[in-house]
C-alpha cells in the first residue's frame, strides 16, 4: 500500500520546519521506501508497518507540540510493490508522448 500523511504541530507558531523534520526522521528510519514533497511524505509497505510508522512519526512531533493535525490518504492495492516509482513513471511517460 501507499500512504501519504502529513503531520502539522499545532500551537507551536509558524515555523514548523524543525518538527516536522522529527515526522520524516522518523520515515526515513523506517527503511520503507518514501518520498517527501512540500505537502505530504509518501511510504510504500504492508499496511501494519506503513501504519505503525505514520503512529511513530505523529508521536514524534506530538512529545513536542500540544496539538497535532494528521492528514491520511491511502491507496491499497493488494500484491503491488514499487508503486512509489511506478506511478510517477507511467506519468512522466504519458507527458513525453
Amino acid at each position: 500500500m501507499l500512504v501519504a500523511f502529513s503531520v502539522t504541530p499545532l500551537g507551536t507558531g509558524t515555523d514548523v520546519g524543525e518538527l516536522v523534520a522529527e515526522a520524516v526522521r522518523v520515515v526515513r528510519a523506517s527503511g520503507l521506501p518514501n518520498r517527501t514533497d512540500a505537502m505530504f511524505t509518501t511510504i510504500e509497505g504492508e499496511w501494519d508497518e506503513v501504519m505503525a510508522v505514520v503512529k511513530e512519526a505523529t508521536d514524534a512531533v506530538a512529545a513536542r507540540a500540544p496539538r497535532v493535525s494528521l492528514v491520511v490518504k491511502a491507496d491499497l492495492r493488494p500484491g503491488t510493490t514499487g508503486a512509489l516509482e511506478a506511478k510517477v513513471e507511467t506519468i512522466e511517460r504519458h507527458l513525453a508522448g
